[in-house]
């Protein structure tokens, strides 16, 4: 066929005679070399042409090899993660992510107006300057939806391509999003139990490569996501109810330490977590410490219990307010009278947990709660963990507000891990995000309390829901135990009288106790006008609710006609 076209232009430069079809020698020459540079020039323009096409393919089947790029190992898969009963917690997703080659880049307008079409958001300075360098590789958006590679595909932009990465996925959202904690973008943990695995040894796999998705078992915790739902459905209902800047919660397995379900809100959406470094956002079970109020009362409790300075039957005098300097120890509904141990526990009575703590010397004070877990950083797999503070000397002063809750403030976790010593007879067992069997938390746990004062305290927290301030927290069926504490909230130095820090306590069944349940409200407001804030009226709801919707799904069933007598009978 081009030798046909040649001959054909070929003939344009050998006219011939049209009379005898004589050719001049001269002529004939001519055309000949007209013919043979036509050729040439053809063949160069094929040859060009022709290696042009090679490099395009050749370049096609190249990843990009400037040093701007990222590693391979970028793309390296996590494990799954699962909850304590196989449904799928955290994953891995595939996507692609969006680079350009500015050195094949032809016209970066152009490019940047076609891709405005697909990504209108995307920043055309910051996007020009980068196409405009003379770079291999740059990335211009990572992970993109399927829908959007496919649109910018076919506008057929030269040198824009695509990148195969694996982008972390939380089918739960945010139902468990401050125990899952964060990736970056490149894949690699950096908050909650994600950072967690990555220090066990997945960050130095993703180094050498082997971090691939058929080599990685999945992660088991301990949570239970059905009650971690139920428990983060509470809270979002509970800062609506009362109009709270903040609430969290936490159920733990009293027998072994594990954490069945624990949240803090507002939280975020770990799939975007555009929210998750503003302040309100901070994990506040285990990142935050507070004032945990009256809930201390079981703890000086249960001390003045063991020391076997105080007994159950016991009383002290609650009739005037208790002076210490310039300072003044009052009952928020005082009864003016002489009260026994029990009725000092469901009054809740300032004075008379304070003249028990009077009975105990201050060193055995501070020690009794460094001993019990209050008062040191406590140990667990999330990295979010805030130390506790109190003051560097207790004094007469410190000693008596430490014993209702105010002066030293720490973490709400690990107030419920001190707590399930209180009930579990005695064992402190510090707290987990894995699997754990009774018989491996029994070789680590230590005995901080004698079985005799846990059963006292199992009294007490009953009695107290029968009879006292957590009656709300009434769950028929369930022999539910517990404390409230309210406790005002320090403001510019100073305690106010609005604002308050709520939580309620609690075990259940608490005869043989299972499950420790405590719940925070930040700054409730009164549900009605001319009603109070108390912990009794908006926290002991919440767990009452909690522990109603969840025990059946933890195998707890309901009992009935037990009586707190038989309790009390058991610690004689």
């Amino acid at each position: 066929m081009i030798a046909d076209r040649l001959r054909r232009l070929a003939g344009r430069f050998n006219p011939k005679a049209s009379d005898g079809g004589i050719v001049l020698d001269g002529a004939r020459t001519g055309n000949e070399r007209a013919r043979n540079r036509l050729i040439m020039t053809i063949a160069v323009f094929l040859a060009l042409y022709g290696a042009i096409a090679g490099r395009l393919v050749y370049l096609g089947f190249q990843e990009p090899t400037d040093g701007s790029g990222p590693a391979p190992h970028n793309t390296a898969s996590r494990p799954d993660i699962i909850d304590r009963n196989g449904e799928l917690l955290a994953t891995d997703i595939k996507t692609f992510s969006l680079f350009a080659e500015p050195r094949r880049i032809v016209d970066a307008d152009e490019a940047i107006e076609k891709l405005l079409t697909v990504l209108p958001d995307i920043q055309y300075e910051q996007v020009y300057h980068r196409l405009r360098t003379d770079a291999g590789f740059v990335w211009l958006r990572r992970h993109l939806s399927p829908r959007q590679q496919a649109e910018i595909m076919a506008l057929g932009i030269p040198g824009i391509g695509f990148r195969a990465e694996n982008r972390r996925f939380y089918p739960g959202g945010p139902t468990a999003a401050h125990i899952m904690g964060l990736v970056d973008i490149d894949n690699k943990g950096i908050a909650g139990i994600e950072k967690f695995i990555d220090s066990l040894g997945l960050a130095d796999l993703r180094e050498i490569g082997l971090a691939e998705r058929e080599t990685l078992k999945p992660f088991q915790l301990s949570v239970d996501i059905r009650v971690q739902h139920i428990l983060h459905d509470e809270l979002k209902r509970a800062m609506e109810r009362y109009q709270t800047i903040a609430a969290g919660g936490v159920v733990l397995d009293a027998r072994t330490g594990e954490v069945i379900a624990m949240a803090s809100l507002p939280d975020y959406d770990p799939n975007n977590p555009v929210d998750a470094h503003k302040k309100d956002r901070l994990n506040r079970m285990s990142g935050g410490v507070f004032e945990m109020g009256s809930t201390f009362k079981g703890f000086t409790t249960a001390m003045a219990l063991d020391s076997g300075a105080v007994g159950l039957n016991d009383s002290f005098d609650a009739r005037q307010p208790l002076r210490v300097g310039k300072f003044t120890i009052k009952d928020f509904h005082g009864k003016g009278r002489v009260l026994s141990v029990p009725e000092i526990f469901i009054y809740s009575s300032n004075i008379g947990t304070a003249r028990m703590a009077e009975q105990i010397p201050i060193e055995q004070h501070q020690a009794f709660f460094r001993r019990i877990g209050l008062l040191d950083r406590m140990t667990t797999e999330l990295p979010e963990v805030a130390t506790p503070t109190g003051p560097e000397e207790w004094k007469r002063i410190n000693r008596i507000t430490i014993s209702f809750g105010h002066g030293v403030a720490t973490t709400p976790l690990q107030t419920a891990v001190a707590a399930s010593a209180l009930v579990n007879g005695g064992m402190l067992i510090e707290p987990t995000f894995l699997p754990r069997s009774v018989s491996q938390a029994a070789d680590q746990a230590k005995q901080v309390l004698s079985d005799k004062t846990s059963a006292a305290m199992r009294y007490l927290f009953r009695l107290n829901v029968e009879k006292g301030s957590g009656r709300r927290a009434e769950v028929p069926g369930y022999f539910v135990g517990g404390k409230t504490g309210t406790a005002e909230k320090v403001v510019n130095g100073r305690y106010s009288t609005d604002k308050r820090f709520n939580a309620f306590l609690s075990a259940f069944p608490v005869d043989d106790p299972k499950y420790v349940v405590l719940v925070i409200l930040d700054e409730p407001k009164p549900e009605q006008p001319g009603m109070s804030a108390t912990s009794g009226l908006n926290a002991a709801p919440v767990v009452s609710n909690v522990v109603r919707r969840s025990a059946p799904l933890l195998g707890v069933m309901p009992e009935f006609g037990h009586e707190s007598t038989a309790l009390l009978i058991s610690t004689q």
